[in-house]
């Protein structure tokens, strides 16, 4: 599988619409009606049900949807030695709309053997053939420390580890854990999803920073530095790759603002091989950001949204991507949906009819745009 490697010309970010039938036995296991081996059984039919759409669709991808997870980020990280699931009294408060409760609490040294997702990676490698190559998704290891940091979290973090570059050291040695066992289990892409940066180009949160006296500046390098931490010694042609996200719930978003505060960071320094960034409306702002793209490494452009079932005007998005053009040759370009469509249960508000018609609209575009 070695010759295939992400991202693809078109392609797309990882997460799809949970099926009735995954939702529905989901909340029996939840009510205790059915066992776990009974739920397994019906994540690996509908996975399996997922993985012949994406290879119909003619995408060179393959992923398990996160059909097995709650939320995009959380049930990754509930998977390290050292971290405990719990639930708040409230969600994350997104434009017009409160996630549900759940977050996470730090109970002992963080660790990464043993992570259940190695073995959810060996479901979906057994689907990979001469056309397509499986990848595995998850959270940045600096969204798993904004999440420690989170409101009150923080208290709780501190208190377990008041070695600060401890914690750092541990974070970044958990994932590095992991991304070994993924790659020994036959992983050769790896997609972080990152949220913290998508928060630090908001307004917002800059007034926040602000009021408490820290800069913009230290925070990104401080994300920057336990990212790239995580990313030592990786194994040789194993693929990472990175997607910027502002927040995906039930078609509503959390952060806004263009991606200039964070671009001689992320875009300049962080050690992956391909940035997949949101351009869905003007939440972005302009392309001229791409310009700090490190030589070599690629963008993809999330052009076409999963937060709305209307599908975009082919010329028009054409179009965008020749102006992105202007800062990154078109051969380093690549087209994507700008986020999944389920980052949660929930899932976003469009039908599964309607998600398989944008994936159609990438592929279409981008077959006229590249040719291949």
């Amino acid at each position: 599988m070695s010759e295939l490697k992400s991202p693809f010309r078109y392609d797309f970010v990882g997460s799809f619409l949970r099926p009735h039938a995954l939702k529905e036995a989901r909340a029996q296991y939840k009510a205790g009606w059915i066992d776990r081996a009974a739920l397994i059984a019906v994540e690996n039919e509908e996975i399996t049900r997922l993985i012949e759409k994406q290879k119909r669709a003619g995408f060179r991808a393959i992923t398990d949807g996160e059909f097995r997870r709650s939320y995009w980020h959380l049930d990754f990280m509930w998977g390290f030695h050292g971290i405990d699931e719990v639930e708040l009294d409230h969600g994350y408060y997104f434009h017009g709309e409160e996630t549900t409760h759940g977050s996470l609490r730090v109970s002992g040294k963080i660790s990464g053997e043993n992570h259940p997702f190695v073995e959810h990676f060996k479901f979906v490698k057994q689907f990979e053939d001469e056309n397509c190559i499986a990848r595995q998704t998850m959270p940045a290891p600096a969204q798993l420390l904004a999440e420690l940091y989170r409101e009150d979290n923080g208290k709780n973090t501190d208190a377990v580890y008041p070695d600060h570059e401890q914690l750092l050291q541990d974070i970044a040695a958990a994932y590095r854990t992991v991304i070994r066992d993924l790659y020994a289990a036959g992983c050769r892409s790896v997609q972080f999803d990152d949220c913290t940066w998508g928060m630090i180009c908001d307004p917002n949160y800059q007034n926040f920073l602000k009021e408490i006296n820290t800069k913009v500046e230290d925070v990104a390098a401080e994300y920057l530095r336990l990212n790239n931490l995580a990313l030592e010694d990786r194994p040789e042609g194993l693929t990472i790759t990175t997607h910027v996200c502002r927040g995906n719930y039930h078609s509503t978003w959390a952060s806004q603002g263009g991606y200039a505060p964070i671009a001689p960071f992320l875009f300049a320094q962080e050690k992956v091989d391909a940035f997949y960034l949101e351009f869905d409306d003007e939440r972005s702002g302009s392309f001229e950001p791409l310009k700090y793209v490190a030589d070599g490494k690629k963008v993809v452009l999330g052009l076409i949204t999963t937060k709305s079932p209307r599908l975009e005007d082919k010329d028009a998005v054409i179009a965008r991507i020749h102006e992105a053009e202007k800062y990154i040759p078109l051969e380093r370009l690549c087209l994507s949906p700008q986020c999944g469509f389920a980052s949660c249960e929930i899932g976003n508000k469009l039908t599964e009819l309607e998600q398989w018609n944008k994936l159609k609209l990438v592929k279409e575009i981008a077959e006229t745009v590249w040719g291949d």
